[in-house]
């Protein structure tokens, strides 16, 4: 069995003796940590693989590929993804088998629930009859019976991007190990990094010993020879179910204030979903490279809070009234009245660029109108929305609120 010495240094906190575990060194350590953002290249060499779109050249610079074409792979695999029914991660595995269908293996993609529910009316879902249309098969049912559920199919590669803890993901990582698949990935979340001084986070950072998601991490290193573990933060894109964007756009084309927490100026990194799909696909055809290696899922670029904020507006093409409060003294809970976390939050793909060659194509400003586009489409810019919470920051600030 691999052990954990194999993988990108996993650094674990003993909540008894609050001193470091540290693994025996491994070929891949964690970078230098001076800048707070990757440069990009003037050029991108890697693609999302998604047809029918052209390339575009964005104002930064350098190729836009939205779906367009990219040379197959020397090797095809038949890849499932077990994908989440709820949450923002559930356009990552929609992302994820347009782009492996589009380099041409063959997937299909396991959605927790049934067909038929309300949840599946919703984006993503709403949405899966693209991935029959290039080819891929869709079904639905409980992963603790993945074997019934996919009819004894044979697999070369396994995607969990649904369980958050190991009561959920071991059926799945144990039945994939009992039928011979080759390699297990796993969707696991940067908000196991505990908070630094130093961002950004970057592969081998300290993690919190008692995150679910890291026992999830340890039982799939023990037990696969070939495996990787991917950590994503905020993301952005056609699909996506999980307000983000929105909730800006939500106050800017109300000509409402827009509340935030503290002094604005807080890190974050928000993902086009075709990168993080990308990476993914990138992890599949480079099996021998990845195996064994922690990847943070991101783009290369920061951004702050009312960064955000003001990129939104310039989506919008509308003004801003940004607002900044203190939770504490106004005894709101920040994470129910605002959609970011209320602190540096900010990782690097380090580890994709170094050991897989990936670049990014994440560019907020053009992605963010495109994402308004789709918003001002839906009609949700007329759509009536009740600000409770908002209402009660501005109260207590004496901001006053257009009727």
């Amino acid at each position: 069995m691999a052990s954990l010495a194999s993988s990108s240094t996993l650094l674990f906190s003993s909540p008894s003796t609050n001193k470091l575990l540290l693994p025996p060194p491994c070929s891949v350590s964690p970078s230098p940590r001076l800048s707070l953002a990757s440069s990009l290249s003037s050029s991108l060499s890697i693609c999302p693989t998604f047809l029918s779109q052209p390339i575009t050249t964005s104002s930064r610079g350098f190729n836009v590929c939205s779906f367009s074409v990219k040379a197959s792979a020397t090797e095809k695999k038949k890849v499932l993804i077990v994908n989440t029914n709820s949450g923002g991660h559930a356009v990552i595995g929609f992302y994820f088998a347009k782009e492996l269908l589009g380099s041409g293996h063959e997937v299909t993609i396991l959605t927790v629930g049934e067909e038929g529910s309300d949840k599946m009316k919703k984006p993503p879902f709403n949405r899966f009859s693209e991935i029959v249309s290039g080819g891929g098969q869709t079904v639905w049912g409980d992963p603790s019976e993945v074997g019934k559920v996919v009819g004894g199919a044979a697999f070369d590669v396994v995607l969990d991007n649904n369980g958050k803890d190991l009561d959920t993901v071991k059926p799945v990582a144990d039945w994939a190990k009992s039928s011979g698949v080759k390699q297990f990935l796993y969707i696991s979340s940067a908000g196991i990094y505990k908070p630094t001084e130093e961002p950004p986070h970057v592969e081998g950072d300290v993690v919190k010993a008692d995150a679910s998601h890291v026992g999830v991490e340890k039982y799939i290193a023990e037990i696969f020879s070939s495996w990787a573990i991917f950590r994503p933060q905020y993301m952005i894109g056609s699909g996506n179910n999980k307000d983000c964007e929105e909730w800006f756009f939500d106050r800017i084309v109300r000509d409402r204030p827009v509340p935030i927490p503290g002094s604005g100026m807080q890190l974050t990194n928000i993902s086009h979903v075709r990168d993080l799909s990308s990476i993914l696909t990138l992890a599949v055809e480079k099996p021998e490279a990845a195996s064994g290696k922690i990847f943070n899922l991101v783009s290369d670029r920061a951004v702050t809070l009312d960064g955000i904020a003001k990129l939104c507006a310039q989506a919008a093409g509308r003004p801003v009234n940004i607002v900044h409060y203190d939770p504490k003294a106004i005894g709101i809970d920040a994470k129910k009245a605002f959609p970011f976390r209320n602190m540096h939050f900010y990782a690097e793909p380090r580890a994709a660029k170094d050991i897989l060659g990936w670049q990014a194509t994440t560019n907020l400003p053009e992605d963010l109108k495109e994402r308004f586009d789709e918003y001002v489409k839906i009609a949700r810019d007329k759509k009536e929305i009740k600000f409770e919470l908002d209402d009660k920051i501005l109260e207590s600030l004496k901001v006053p609120v257009a009727a």
